[in-house]
């Protein structure tokens, strides 16, 4: 709140007049700013265009005040028109104005210009009850930081709702530590890549090529046995067809490890292969919608985008009993999206399945490191939908 001081010339005795009238209002505004701010008033009486407001303050014992002032979080207590009625000191410092200058000022000085429609929505909401938002907060030199309100409506003279009483938390810390996080979640994926392709590298050059010479072997020792030793011919017929059954599962685990198909014709010629092995390996039909697309996409959306059908098949696999699924994937302008839906017994999003976890959020890292999203949703014996959205532009893929 800033005040301004006119002073008046001494050669008019009327305005010498007006002068000490406007001193004594001034005293009188700071003495109740600095009552307000010790806790010494009881009630502040607001007008408006209908009829005055009372807003009760001091209600609480002088031990929640010292709590409150002692707090690391800033306190607010605003009308349902946003003025502050209260805040902490721990406020003050966030915004950095003095006290006396947030007191008394609208809570929409001190938030982002886009937020303040939001923030009256979200106020307006807040009247069943506490609720949070996120938004960021203005500070004096101009500068944004991120902070978590949560908010619920207060009682005062029998009014419900017409204050509302505010905890802003500083969220700058958690959100440099959720990036943290991120990066070394990226990271790690980036290198389980990197591992992937060596791992499918050795089984496609040694292991394939070694099962391949066994059974040739195999077959040089049939030539050698004869005829009419039946039993061992039946016994040597058996085991090249377990060296056979071997060799191309070996061959499909390299392949899902590094698929070679998608690196030479791309993702919707890997979704073919996999649809038709998925449907042969689980008995489960599984439908394949694939769009057109103006270009090749992105390796790296194309990697990622086939990593989230990976997992999402495996949940349908795994856990989710289905009769059936359906895969759809489509170009959206500047994205494309995946979508894997299935008819079995669902879960609850908020709590999902333990096994099935990691898989949730290595889909959600993936699509994030691409500035893409992952929508779940899902209910206990509705099925499952797994949304996955990538943009198109082509992404940098960090050095490992």
């Amino acid at each position: 709140m800033q005040l301004y001081l006119i002073v008046n010339s001494p050669n008019h005795p009327a305005q010498d007049e007006n002068t000490n009238s406007l001193l004594i209002r001034l005293n009188e505004a700071e003495a109740t700013l600095k009552a307000i701010r010790t806790g010494q008033v009881d009630a502040v009486i607001g007008e408006n265009q209908l009829d005055p407001q009372v807003f009760t303050l001091g209600n609480t014992g002088d031990c929640y005040r010292t709590l409150i002032e002692s707090m690391n979080e800033g306190a607010l207590m605003v009308t349902r028109d946003m003025m502050v009625l209260y805040s902490n000191a721990c406020f003050a410092r966030m915004v950095n104005r003095p006290l006396e200058q947030v007191i008394g000022a609208s809570f929409r000085d001190f938030i982002a210009p886009e937020d303040n429609v939001p923030f009256l929505t979200f106020l307006s909401e807040a009247d069943q009850g506490g609720s949070k938002v996120n938004m960021s907060l203005r500070t004096n030199n101009h500068s944004a930081t991120p902070i978590l309100v949560s908010i619920c409506p207060l009682v005062n003279g029998g009014n419900h709702g017409e204050t509302f009483g505010m905890l802003i938390t500083d969220m700058t810390e958690s959100r440099r530590n959720e990036e943290l996080l991120r990066g070394f979640s990226q990271r790690l994926v980036q290198r389980q890549e990197a591992e992937r392709e060596r791992v499918a590298s050795e089984l496609h050059g040694r292991i394939t090529q070694l099962l391949c010479a066994v059974l040739a072997h195999s077959e040089v020792i049939t030539d050698k046995i004869s005829r009419d030793n039946l039993s061992a011919r039946a016994e040597l017929k058996n085991l090249r067809e377990m060296v056979g059954e071997a060799a191309t599962a070996v061959e499909r685990i390299s392949r899902h490890l590094r698929p070679s198909v998608l690196d030479h014709l791309g993702l919707s010629a890997m979704l073919h292969n996999d649809t038709v092995e998925f449907t042969k390996r689980t008995g489960v039909p599984l439908e394949l919608n694939c769009g057109q697309f103006s270009a090749r996409l992105p390796p790296a959306a194309e990697l990622a985008l086939y990593r989230i059908l990976q997992e999402a098949l495996k949940n349908v696999e795994i856990h989710a009993q289905a009769k059936q699924a359906t895969v759809h994937l489509t170009q959206l302008g500047a994205f494309v999206e995946l979508s894997v839906q299935d008819d079995g017994i669902g879960f609850d999003p908020a709590c999902p399945i333990p096994n099935a976890g990691f898989g949730l959020h290595s889909m959600r890292e993936r699509a994030i490191a691409l500035s893409g999203s992952i929508q779940v949703k899902s209910a206990s014996g509705h099925g499952t939908t797994i949304h996955a959205q990538i943009p198109i532009a082509e992404h940098k893929i960090p050095n490992i």
